[in-house]
C-alpha cells in the first residue's frame, strides 16, 4: 500500500467509533501487530531507546527519521510516529524536521509540549501554540494528508493540572490539529473532560495500566484512539529479565515453560513476509 493509501485509511479510522494502535518497537512487533488484525501502529520513543540499550529520548533526530522508515515500509498497515518534540526548539528547524519525517511514509505524527529539560518540563503556553501552528504548517505545505496528534505532556512531566491541560487541548485544536492527547490521565473525569474539551476531533489515550479501561470503557466515554506507549516492549523486557535472572541466579530455566517455539515463529514471519 502506498503511503497515500495509508495516509487515507489512517485518517478514516478516526473518523468514528474506537480503535487500538498499538506500539511496536522493531519489525517483528509490528509485524506481529499486523498479523493479529490490528488497523494501524504507532512508533514508541521509550521502546525503540530500551532496545538498543538506551535511555528513552537518547537517540538523534536522523536515527528516530531512520527508525520511522524501517518501520513503515515493513507493514501494509499506517504508522503514526511519536517525534517527540520534533527535536527543535527553533520553529523554523522544527518545520524542517515535520518535512523529514513525513518523508519517511508515516500516516501520522505526534508534537509534545514538553521541552526536555527538568527544571522547564513544558514550552510556555504561547511557545506551545506557536510550535502546533508551525507543525500545521510544514504539514500542509508537504502536500500530504499526514494526520497531525498534538500532545500536551504536563501530567507525565510533573505538571498534573487538568484545567491547563484542557486549555492546551483546546488551543491546539484550534490551531490545526487533527487528534489530541494528554499521556497520563487516567481517571474517567480526566478523559471525558478532554473529549469534551475539543470534540467532535478525536481524542488518543494512553492506556498502560493493566487495571485500567477496556476498549468498550474507553468507547462509551468517547475516546477514538487508544495507544499502549511503550508498555508492550516492556512486557517483553520484563519476561526476559526474569528469565535471564532465573538463569544467572538459580542455574534453573523454568522460565521456558510454555514459551512460543522456534518453528511457530518461523511460520508467521515466512507468512508474513510472502503478504507484505
Amino acid at each position: 500500500m502506498s503511503p497515500a493509501n495509508k495516509r487515507a485509511v489512517f485518517r478514516s479510522l478516526h473518523d468514528n467509533g474506537c480503535f487500538v494502535i498499538p506500539n511496536p518497537w522493531h519489525v517483528g512487533s509490528a509485524r506481529y501487530l499486523e498479523g493479529l488484525g490490528f488497523k494501524a501502529l504507532a512508533t514508541t520513543s521509550a521502546g525503540f531507546a530500551h532496545a538498543e540499550g538506551l535511555p528513552d529520548g537518547a537517540h538523534t533526530c536522523d536515527q528516530v527519521l531512520a527508525h520511522f522508515t524501517e518501520l513503515a515500509a515493513a507493514t501494509a498497515l499506517p504508522l503514526n510516529a511519536d517525534f517527540e518534540n520534533g527535536y527543535a526548539d527553533d520553529l523554523g528547524k522544527l518545520a524542517e524536521n515535520v518535512a523529514r519525517c513525513i518523508e519517511t511514509g508515516v500516516a501520522g505524527l505526534s508534537i509534545e509540549d514538553a521541552t526536555g529539560n527538568d527544571a522547564n518540563p513544558l514550552y510556555n503556553f504561547d511557545t506551545a501554540l506557536a510550535r502546533i501552528k508551525a507543525t500545521r504548517k510544514a504539514i500542509d505545505a508537504s502536500g500530504c494528508d499526514v494526520v497531525f496528534t498534538a500532545r500536551t505532556e504536563g501530567f507525565i512531566r510533573g505538571r498534573p493540572d487538568l484545567d491547563e491541560t484542557v486549555k492546551r487541548l483546546k488551543a491546539f485544536a484550534d490551531a490545526g490539529a487533527d487528534c489530541l492527547y494528554s499521556p497520563g490521565i487516567k481517571t474517567r473525569e480526566q478523559i471525558e473532560a478532554t473529549v469534551k474539551a475539543v470534540g467532535p476531533k478525536p481524542i488518543n489515550f494512553l492506556n498502560s495500566n493493566a487495571f485500567g479501561f477496556t476498549v468498550t470503557d474507553l468507547a462509551n466515554m468517547g475516546v477514538r484512539r487508544i495507544s499502549v506507549g511503550g508498555t508492550l516492549a516492556r512486557v517483553a523486557m520484563n519476561a526476559f529479565i526474569k528469565s535471564a535472572h532465573e538463569i544467572a541466579e538459580n542455574g534453573t530455566f523454568t522460565s521456558f515453560a510454555g514459551v512460543i517455539t522456534n518453528a511457530e515463529l518461523n511460520g508467521f514471519f515466512q507468512k508474513a513476509r510472502k503478504e507484505t
